[in-house]
């Protein structure tokens, strides 16, 4: 059994897939499968369930994944004290990250940890909040960046700033406001454009409507969108309006591109997260991150 086999199994679990574990390692499809049949040969058992379409792990394949992340995390730790020891600290952190925190904080804090460490490199994957986090449990996935906060006893969340949703419309377009505000009965008859179900904007406005005594079924919904610049521009080109993130529009609404408003009957005020698993042992780059994060974010 040795680490070329052990990081082939887990890649193969991580994408549930030959054809893109062998995309992954830079490796041909028989190297990995031979890699596969031999730790299976050498352990006496079947690791991975090959008679459908869905790639999955048997249960002496799942017994198998844990202990072969904790032994390539060992190693990766002993290799990474000897380059401490060289003076050299390098290493790939993987992030899963939802579509505001991607765009509008994580720059900044990769760019920040890279000057202390340019050895460093990232692996950024966008997922929204709740699949972010099934990664990180799942132990496919380092860190994540979301914004919403979704309990769960193995996660923990260290709040990084606050933001606020704010209604959005064309520059162009005029809707009944005053200060800055307008009220939730002024865009019931609008069409509106909504991120899709998993999204920690759309938690969010599900929440505050809830308080309301309303949810979505009361506004005329014309589309479910996953990204949020694709949003910013449907409304951009007069589809309808949305509800998104202020630090998002901030550049926008200063090059009249977009116009900006509170909604005076909703509480959209949030906070975006740094989560990692409480079950797993940093590498000692990954505590470096975390307490880099501590203090950027101090």
């Amino acid at each position: 059994m040795d680490f070329k086999q052990l990081e082939t199994f887990i890649i193969i679990a991580k994408y549930k897939s030959f054809s893109k574990a062998a995309k992954e390692l830079f490796l041909t499809q028989p190297t990995i499968s031979n890699h596969i049949q031999n730790l299976e040969k050498e352990l006496g058992t079947i690791l991975i369930n090959r008679n459908n379409k869905n790639i999955s792990l048997t249960k002496a394949g799942e017994i198998l994944y844990t202990h072969a992340l904790e032994i390539l995390n060992s190693r990766k730790k002993a290799l990474y004290n000897l380059k401490e020891y060289e003076g050299k600290i390098e290493g790939i952190i993987e992030f899963a990250s939802s579509s505001i925190p991607e765009a509008y904080i994580l720059p900044k804090v990769i760019k920040s940890f890279n000057n202390e460490f340019p050895d460093a490199k990232f692996t950024i994957s966008h997922y929204d909040s709740q699949d972010a986090i099934e990664e990180i449990l799942d132990e496919k996935i380092h860190f994540g960046f979301v914004g919403t906060k979704i309990p769960n006893s193995q996660i923990e969340y260290i709040e990084l700033i606050k933001d606020e949703l704010v209604l959005i419309t064309p520059y162009d377009y005029k809707i009944p406001s005053s200060n800055g505000y307008v009220s939730i009965e002024s865009i019931k008859n609008e069409n509106l454009i909504m991120r899709k179900e998993g999204s920690g904007t759309r938690k969010v406005i599900v929440n505050s409507l809830k308080k309301n005594n309303l949810s979505l079924n009361d506004f005329n919904i014309i589309a479910h969108v996953e990204s949020n610049e694709a949003t910013k521009e449907m409304v951009r080109a007069g589809l309808g309006l949305s509800i998104v993130s202020n630090k998002s529009v901030i550049d926008s609404v200063s090059f009249n591109a977009l116009n900006s408003y509170k909604i005076k009957e909703l509480n959209l005020n949030r906070s975006f997260y740094f989560i990692y698993s409480k079950k797993r042992i940093p590498t000692p780059l990954e505590e470096k991150f975390i307490n880099h994060i501590l203090y950027f974010f101090k």
